[in-house]
């Protein structure tokens, strides 16, 4: 899916440093949020497909961005109501987010599910479905009056374990052709959900590009799904984690089950692709240390690097820039770790780089006549570095650099 999120800086950089937000969306600003319950669906009128909003008591602001967070259970149980999914939806309300706990279409018989690839497969495209309508729906109500106060191009998903799980598919699948055809016609299955993988569940008509991915516990069916255009992740995820594997291995650790690929496999693939990441890496934990919400400190932490994570893609961060100007002005980096020249391809012309250490200050300046930068020179030391791209039409581009000698 078309990255939104590869043009800004912000993996691991005082988030302070390029606020524009007016003191918002960092941390806890309001002390109490409100929830109401719709049905997202204009197609289907059932549980799978409510969503409760919480949004934060007294805020007037009209702009805000938008999380969507998904509850666990293996595809065949849970809902929105679940611990993590209260307490992480009401944390982000506070912060000033419109945060969204969504239900989803589940199987409906959990030993066919363990047991048939095509029962998991058609289960994860209802449910992808249903959460991009879910995306629409917030598009739709910006677009009629905008009554939920929201900014239509800040609209992240997260989730954990399944959650997760649908949040990544939803982003990196982009096509219908990169499903397989064997030993599973996924492609065929498509015809589950309407069609197109935008699905069955309605508020044609809108976008469902979202910005950013929020992972705790996640993984991915194929790892060839993720490429350069894909949107940025941030992962939280246990090492003894075999629910949703660390590394690679079966769903729920079951062999009948569809391989799920997680941080540690995610990882590499996206460093390669250049699609900007980052980690919280919980050393022997396993699989269950979010579903308590709150009640686990490793929870707030997740919560809360998360949202360092999240910050400067916000709308605020960058408000020069549309999703379509996004689009326009995709700019690529590479290579990206770097030992001497730095190319960059871009439909504008760079005019002047700024960059920054990991601590977001400035520590070069560089006029340039051409879309290269040689990082070679002895006073870049081996590390992470920032860089920002100034081009002749005054907008500018974050990026992330990571130099080695």
């Amino acid at each position: 899916m078309k990255n939104i999120g590869t043009l800004i800086l912000f993996l691991g950089i005082s988030t302070s440093f390029f606020g524009q937000c007016d003191g918002r969306y960092q941390t806890e600003i309001f002390s109490s949020v409100s929830v109401s319950t719709v049905n997202y669906s204009d197609v289907y009128t059932d549980q799978y497909h409510e969503m409760d909003i919480y949004t934060p008591d007294g805020d007037t602001a009209t702009n805000r961005p938008v999380i969507i967070y998904m509850h666990g259970g293996s595809f065949y149980a849970g809902d929105k109501n679940l611990t993590d999914c209260v307490d992480f939806c009401t944390s982000y309300a506070k912060r000033g987010y419109v945060a969204i706990s969504a239900n989803y279409r589940l199987s409906a018989n959990p030993i066919i599910f363990a047991l048939s690839t095509e029962e998991q497969y058609t289960t994860v495209l209802k449910a992808v479905a249903d959460i991009k309508s879910a995306v629409r729906y917030v598009r739709k109500d910006h677009s009629n009056g905008n009554a939920l106060g929201v900014h239509p191009q800040g609209i992240f998903l997260g989730g954990y374990s399944a959650g997760a799980v649908l949040s990544i598919h939803l982003g990196y699948i982009d096509q219908i052709s990169d499903l397989p055809t064997s030993p599973t016609n996924v492609q065929a299955l498509v015809a589950s959900i309407g069609g197109s993988l935008d699905g069955d569940a309605g508020n044609d008509g809108y976008s469902s590009d979202i910005s950013g991915i929020v992972s705790f516990a996640g993984g991915i069916n194929d790892l060839a799904w993720i490429d350069s255009n894909d949107e940025p992740i941030v992962f939280i995820h246990g090492t003894a984690d075999l629910t949703v594997n660390y590394n690679c291995g079966p769903g729920t650790n079951q062999p009948t089950v569809l391989n799920l690929c997680g941080m540690n496999s995610m990882k590499p693939v996206m460093d390669s692709e250049g699609v900007l990441n980052d980690t919280l890496i919980y050393t022997g934990e396993g699989h269950g240390w979010a579903g308590s919400g709150h009640a686990n400190p490793l929870f707030t932490q997740a919560v809360e690097f998360a949202s360092d994570f999240l910050y400067p893609l916000l709308p605020c961060n960058n408000p020069t820039l549309s999703i379509n100007d996004l689009e326009q002005e995709l700019v690529r980096q590479f290579p990206n770790p770097a030992k001497e020249y730095v190319h960059y391809t871009t439909s504008e012309t760079v005019k002047e780089l700024v960059v920054y250490n990991h601590m977001g200050q400035t520590v070069d300046r560089v006029l340039i006549n051409s879309n290269n930068f040689d990082v070679s020179l002895t006073s870049y030391n081996e590390g992470v570095y920032y860089i920002k791209l100034l081009f002749n039409d005054r907008n500018s581009t974050l990026k992330k650099l990571i130099v080695i000698k």
